[in-house]
C-alpha cells in the first residue's frame, strides 16, 4: 500500500474514531445552549484563572466541531462571547471556525468525496455553476447570506476546484459579520432563549445586501473592462 494511503486511511480512522466518541459519550449534551447558559459562570471563573489555558482549550474544541461538521458551531461562537467578550472573542471566533471549516473542506476534497457526492449531490451542480460563474466572490456570498448551512458549504467546497487558501481567507472575512453579531449575542447569553433570536429578518436582509455587494462589483467591473477593450478596438 502507498505511503499515502496509508496516510489517508490513518485519518479516516481518527475521524470515525472521534465520531464515535462522540455519539458513545453523548457529548452533543454539552454543545447545547441550555448547558452553555447551566454552565457558564463555572466557565467565567475557570476563564479568570487560566486564560490562554482556555483560550487554547476552546480554540482546539471549536476547530473540532468545524472540522468534524459536528452540531453546535452556532453554541462554540455564544460561548466564544460569553467568555472573552466582544473583541477578544472575535478574534478566537474567527481564526477557529475559518481553521475548523478549512479542515472539513479539506477532508471532504481527499477522504470523504464520495459520501459528500452521495448526500449533496443535488447542490453539488449549484455550487459548480457558481464558482464557475463567480469563483470567490460567489463563495464570500455564501458566507455572508445564510442560505446554506455552515457545515455544507464548508463540504461541497470541498468538491470544487476552488484552492484550499482562497477558501480560507475569503471563509475568514465572509464569516466576519456573523462571527460579530454571534459573539456579541453571546455576551447577553443569560437573555437568550433560543439560537433563532439572535439573526433577525432585518438582520438576515442586511446580510442578503451585503452578500449581492461582491457579486454587483464585480458585473461592474466586468462591464467596465468590456466597455474599455470596445473603446480600445
Amino acid at each position: 500500500m502507498k505511503p499515502q494511503s496509508i496516510k489517508k486511511l490513518l485519518i479516516a480512522a481518527v475521524i470515525i474514531t472521534l465520531l464515535i466518541l462522540f455519539a458513545v459519550f453523548d457529548l452533543h449534551q454539552y454543545l447545547t445552549l441550555a448547558s452553555l447558559k447551566q454552565r457558564q459562570a463555572q466557565f467565567v471563573a475557570l476563564y479568570a484563572d487560566h486564560r490562554l489555558g482556555v483560550i487554547a482549550a476552546y480554540m482546539l474544541l471549536y476547530i473540532l466541531v468545524a472540522a468534524l461538521s459536528l452540531p453546535g458551531a452556532a453554541v462554540m461562537s455564544l460561548a466564544g462571547g460569553a467568555l472573552f467578550g466582544l473583541v477578544v472573542g472575535t478574534i478566537v471566533v474567527s481564526f477557529a471556525s475559518t481553521i475548523g471549516a478549512s479542515l472539513a473542506c479539506i477532508a471532504a476534497r481527499y477522504l470523504l468525496r464520495d459520501w459528500v457526492q452521495n448526500k449533496f449531490g443535488d447542490k453539488l451542480n449549484k455550487f459548480n455553476q457558481g464558482m464557475a460563474r463567480e469563483g470567490g466572490f460567489y463563495l464570500f456570498s455564501l458566507r455572508l447570506v445564510p442560505i446554506f448551512p455552515f457545515f455544507v458549504i464548508n463540504l461541497v467546497m470541498g468538491l470544487t476546484r476552488i484552492r484550499i487558501s482562497t477558501f480560507y481567507w475569503v471563509s475568514q472575512i465572509g464569516m466576519l459579520p456573523a462571527t460579530i453579531v454571534y459573539v456579541n449575542a453571546g455576551k447577553q447569553l443569560s437573555t437568550l432563549e433560543s439560537l433563532s433570536g439572535i439573526l433577525s429578518p432585518r438582520l438576515l436582509f442586511s446580510f442578503a445586501l451585503l452578500g449581492l455587494l461582491p457579486l454587483a462589483s464585480r458585473k461592474l467591473l466586468d462591464l467596465y473592462g468590456a466597455r474599455r477593450a470596445s473603446a480600445n478596438e
